[in-house]
C-alpha cells in the first residue's frame, strides 16, 4: 500500500475553519519533519501556521491531538490503490510509493512513526490509518485471483501485503541503509511467487 503516513493535505474547498485547520496541519508537518517529536510545540505550530496559539489549544488541545489530526488527515486523501494490469505490477508500484516517502528528507512519515511511539493517541489513530489502508490495499489481491495469478482457495490478503512491503521498511527504517532502486521490484516478485505457491493461503472456514 502507499505508505498511510504521506500526509499530503486535503485541499477541499471549505470556510475559515477548513484554512485554519489546512495551515494548522502543514505547520505540524513542517515542524515534524524538520525537529521530530521532541521539537513539536503548541507555540512553535501556532506561530509558524500564522493563527494565534489560543486558537491551536481551543481546536486541539495538545501536541497529541494534533498529530492525530494530522494522521486522519492522510485518510482524507483521495488515494487508489495501484492498477497495472498484474499483482507484480501493482506491488511493484506500491512498493515505489513507500519507498519514496521513505527516503526523501525529510521524512514525515518516519517522523510521525517516531512520533507515534511517544503519544497514545497518535498510535492509535496511526493502528486505524495502517488498518484502513490495508484494507484498501485488499482489492489489489482480489483483482489476482479473478486474473487467475493466485490459486484459487482463499488467500489472506493483508498477509500477502505485509510479506511484500515489509523489505521497504526494515532495510530503511530499521537498517537505516541506500535506497535500492530494485528492493520495490524484488519485494513484489517474491511476494507473488510465495502467493503463487499457496504460501498465504487458507482454507475458508478459517478465515471466518
Amino acid at each position: 500500500m502507499t505508505d498511510p503516513l504521506d500526509t499530503t493535505s486535503d485541499r477541499r474547498p471549505g470556510g475559515r475553519t477548513a484554512r485554519i485547520r489546512a495551515q494548522v496541519l502543514d505547520a505540524v508537518r513542517a515542524e515534524l519533519a524538520e525537529g521530530g517529536h521532541e521539537g513539536l510545540t503548541m507555540e512553535g505550530v501556532a506561530t509558524r501556521a500564522g493563527v494565534h496559539r489560543a486558537t491551536v489549544y481551543r481546536r486541539w488541545r495538545d501536541v497529541g491531538g494534533l498529530l492525530v489530526d494530522v494522521i486522519d488527515a492522510a485518510g482524507e486523501v483521495d488515494w487508489q490503490p495501484p492498477d497495472t494490469g498484474s499483482l507484480r505490477g501493482d506491488l511493484t508500484a506500491l512498493n515505489q510509493e513507500i519507498q519514496e516517502s521513505l527516503v526523501v528528507q525529510p521524512s514525515l512519515a518516519v517522523a510521525l512513526m517516531a512520533a507515534s511511539f511517544h503519544s497514545e493517541q497518535a498510535a492509535r489513530a496511526q493502528t486505524q490509518l495502517w488498518t484502513d489502508r490495508y484494507a484498501q490495499c485488499e482489492i489489489l489481491v482480489e483483482r489476482a485471483i479473478e486474473r487467475g495469478e493466485l490459486p484459487a482457495q482463499h488467500t489472506d490478503a493483508r498477509s500477502l501485503l505485509i510479506a511484500a512491503t515489509a523489505p521497504l521498511y526494515h532495510q530503511l527504517v530499521l537498517l537505516r541503509v541506500d535506497p535500492d532502486p530494485q528492493l520495490p521490484k524484488r519485494a513484489a516478485e517474491a511476494a507473488v511467487l510465495a502467493a503463487a505457491a499457496g504460501a498465504f493461503s487458507v482454507r475458508r472456514e478459517e478465515s471466518v
